[in-house]
């Protein structure tokens, strides 16, 4: 293998794709990214078993086709270093790959080719196509509120449902729940279910824009594999059963009150200051137009903030955890936000003004 490539036709595949590669792996080929030589296109793969992603550039000359494993991480540091513009040629001497550009010279151990693992090819049993800006709205409006590492394995992805002419995420990690849908045009015989992994989600959202330009889905029984443009990429899918979320959306709420959200945001922000470092709880008291919000911690400090509001309903109590609320209003888009309580053992719902293509429900904390 051997061939030249402009430093930045190299670099913005080589960044995304080592993204996906882990720094701690059990199998050493694992942090490596495959380079594979054809005809004048390069491809690299990076993966981590359970999340792979090819991007595809083009080489300014080939001398010699093949393909080689290398280091990802060195590989993107020594480019990322180098003078921009400067050309790279890259090439495999020896069982070493050797990178040479301008008076630089770097050896990089190898490993063999054989030993890299590929997703195996899963049928895809449907295709779709999707508007690239719709899917990234999707999944930037919900992925917040995915689990981390709970012992619930589902709960750490999320749930991408597919219906005729609509395509929905939702995304919960038990104390709040973030669901948002958008039409497609689409038609499906029956709607799909998939729990794409959360790792999964967070890399498939750094190859969108929010272009019009679509997006091809594949989706199979264990895998989904997306297009776009120079990249494809692949996710296992987590196999369990997502909870039953229409349960979940409180719909007899019949306190409303409505806020402006970037000042709410920073109401709840400043009296977060002083809450509980463990619990994060802040308390809402709700009055005729006027929101109240306290907090206080152990060591008897207080803060108590008062936000105008457009609510005539009764008065009322309720704690939250204020991290919760706050992530909410920063990915809600409208200016105002509409909060839908009860009482106060259930949740609030969360939503734009006459509701958006976005929801999100809040379970209340006992103070």
């Amino acid at each position: 293998m051997k061939f030249s490539i402009s430093r930045e036709a190299l670099l913005r595949p080589l960044t995304l794709v080592a993204g996906v590669v882990e720094r701690r792996q059990t199998l050493p080929v694992l942090s490596n990214v495959l380079i594979q030589v054809e005809g004048d296109q390069v491809s690299l793969t990076g993966t981590d078993l359970e999340v792979e992603l090819v991007g595809r550039t083009v080489a300014s000359q080939v001398d010699q086709a093949g393909s080689a494993t290398v280091p990802a991480r060195k590989l993107m540091d020594i480019c990322k270093s180098l003078p921009d513009q400067s050309d790279i040629q890259l090439s495999v001497e020896e069982g070493r790959a050797v990178l040479r550009s301008g008076r630089s010279r770097f050896t990089l151990s190898t490993l063999p080719v054989a030993e890299f693992p590929n997703i195996e090819d899963a049928d895809g049993s449907q295709e779709i196509s999707v508007p690239r800006g719709t899917l990234k709205h999707l999944i930037e409006a919900t992925s917040f509120a995915m689990a981390q590492q709970d012992v619930r394995y589902y709960l750490n992805g999320m749930l991408l449902e597919i219906q005729s002419n609509l395509l929905r995420t939702v995304a919960t990690d038990g104390h709040r729940l973030a669901m948002c849908s958008r039409p497609i045009d689409v038609t499906v015989s029956q709607s799909q279910k998939l729990i794409v992994p959360r790792k999964g989600i967070l890399e498939l959202s750094r190859l969108l824009d929010d272009s019009d330009e679509p997006v091809s889905l594949t989706l199979g029984s264990s895998h989904v594999r997306a297009h776009t443009g120079d990249f494809t990429f692949t996710s296992k899918l987590i196999d369990g059963k997502f909870p039953d979320y229409e349960r979940v959306v409180p719909r007899n709420g019949d306190k409303v009150l409505i806020a402006e959200r970037a000042e709410l945001r920073q109401v709840l922000s400043r009296t977060a200051i002083l809450s509980n470092e463990k619990y994060r709880g802040v308390r809402l008291y709700l009055e005729e137009n006027n929101l109240k919000v306290m907090a206080n911690n152990p060591e008897q400090e207080e803060a108590e903030e008062n936000i105008a509001v457009e609510y005539n309903g009764g008065a009322m109590e309720v704690g939250f955890n204020v991290g919760y609320l706050v992530d909410v209003l920063t990915v809600l888009n409208e200016d105002r936000v509409q909060i839908t309580l009860a009482d106060p053992n259930s949740s609030a719902l969360l939503e734009e003004p006459g509701g958006g293509d976005a929801l999100y429900v809040v379970m209340p904390m006992r103070l």
